[in-house]
């Protein structure tokens, strides 16, 4: 008889964003006149850039002709778009990328739970505590952990990214053999000094372990000071994988482009401890269960390096950043500490009571939508985020209304 995969009845009955959707939903049935303001998924809210439009639009007029249609292109992705990736995005930061080492995918999240498709089940995981929920779910289908109990799975290393260690987890004192990293950091907004980064890349070389590193949201870094890539840092061609997107860089949430790096010396270990580089095997994976990304999407991301590209997405990024600028100010006001919005869109606050009650409480008295932290981990309990993708007006009215409501309770 056929079965099913076990792993999939240890994950929790709702995905953390599907909960809140249906909070929403039961709210809004409930109060049909009150206009929400959403400032919990991280989901752009501007237009394309006018540049990857244009680019979009003149691709599809390609595959409209028979001289210019393209078929299937290469699962890694067109060589126009990585060799300007490799000169934009690493060479220009002193990062020794090749073209061929990026490949280009539909998202972020797709390839950061994918890419533990070519690991051995019996790895040792370890995670932030605060943690995006797509790390630890997708190794729990895997068959990576053990039973969840009080908020944790077991078998997984918690990290903690607490006030006390500014949301930097420190490397574990036991032995780990794959590291997931977010910086700037989904969800706590934290960025990551480049010392604190040499200490992870070195950990990973001395244990033989290896970190799958999300920088999808470097473009938001306004300090040049800060590592956008774990690539700036000596020795981490080998122990590294990076991922990136186009979804907040360039509002491609709904068009779908991201790539994955996989340097060519980057190592992994075989049963009987020789040396298998990594490159070949995801190159393989990718190859066999991915079709690349459409040809006119890609050509959009293309745009985003182009002298007109690159000015409309700076502007773009100033609007959300000026939106976070805003709901810091607030919350200095009203005197809560927090985290994150100086280089990321995201603001960490620490609301002082448990998380879902703080959401219900924003929710019920003021419209008003944030993320609880609880459903990030243990850690974040008496935590929510707030993002700053919306409109300026939107989230001027919202911190207007958080603070009619927090002044009442």
């Amino acid at each position: 008889m056929i079965k099913i995969n076990e792993h999939f009845n240890k994950l929790q009955a709702s995905y953390l964003f599907s909960n809140i959707a249906a909070r929403i939903a039961e709210f809004q049935e409930q109060n049909p006149q009150t206009d929400i303001i959403k400032l919990g998924i991280g989901d752009a809210t501007r237009g394309l850039p006018h540049a990857c439009v244009a680019a979009m639009h003149a691709a599809v007029d390609e595959m409209g002709e028979d001289a210019t249609f393209r078929g299937y292109g290469p699962e890694q992705g067109y060589a126009f778009l990585r060799e300007k990736i490799a000169e934009n995005d690493y060479a220009a930061r002193g990062a020794d990328i090749a073209a061929d080492e990026i490949f280009i995918s539909d998202g972020a999240k797709c390839d950061t739970g994918n890419f533990q498709e070519i690991l051995a089940a019996d790895i040792r995981v370890a995670v932030p505590d605060p943690v995006y929920p797509v790390y630890v779910d997708t190794n729990v289908m895997a068959g990576r952990t053990g039973p969840f109990h009080n908020g944790r799975f077991e078998n997984i290393v918690y990290m903690p990214s607490t006030q006390e260690n500014n949301y930097v987890p420190e490397p574990p004192d036991t032995d780990v053999d794959l590291i997931y990293l977010c910086f700037p950091n989904n969800p706590t907004g934290a960025t990551v000094s480049r010392a604190d980064l040499k200490q992870w890349v070195d950990f990973a070389r001395d244990n033989r372990a290896l970190i799958l590193y999300d920088a999808a949201y470097e473009s938001f870094i306004r300090d040049d000071a800060i590592p956008r890539s774990i690539y700036e840092v000596e020795g981490a061609r080998e122990v590294a994988v990076e991922f990136r997107s186009f979804s907040k860089t360039a509002g491609f949430t709904g068009t779908r482009c991201a790539f994955t790096v996989v340097p060519k010396e980057c190592r992994a270990f075989d049963e009987n401890g020789d040396t298998r580089y990594l490159h070949p095997l995801w190159n393989r994976r990718h190859s066999t269960k991915f079709n690349g990304v459409a040809y006119p999407v890609q050509r959009a991301a293309e745009a985003v390096y182009t002298p007109e590209g690159q000015n409309q997405v700076k502007a773009l990024i100033a609007d959300y950043m000026k939106n976070a600028d805003r709901i810091r100010k607030e919350m200095d006001d009203l005197g809560y500490s927090y985290v994150g919005g100086e280089h990321s869109p995201y603001i960490w606050i620490e609301a002082q009571m448990d998380s879902w009650a703080f959401f219900d409480m924003l929710l019920n008295r003021a419209g008003v939508v944030c993320t609880p932290g609880a459903g990030f981990g243990p850690c974040g309990a008496s935590c929510i985020r707030l993002s700053a993708f919306n409109s300026y007006e939107n989230v001027d009215r919202a911190m207007h209304r958080i603070r009619e409501a927090l002044q009442k309770g």
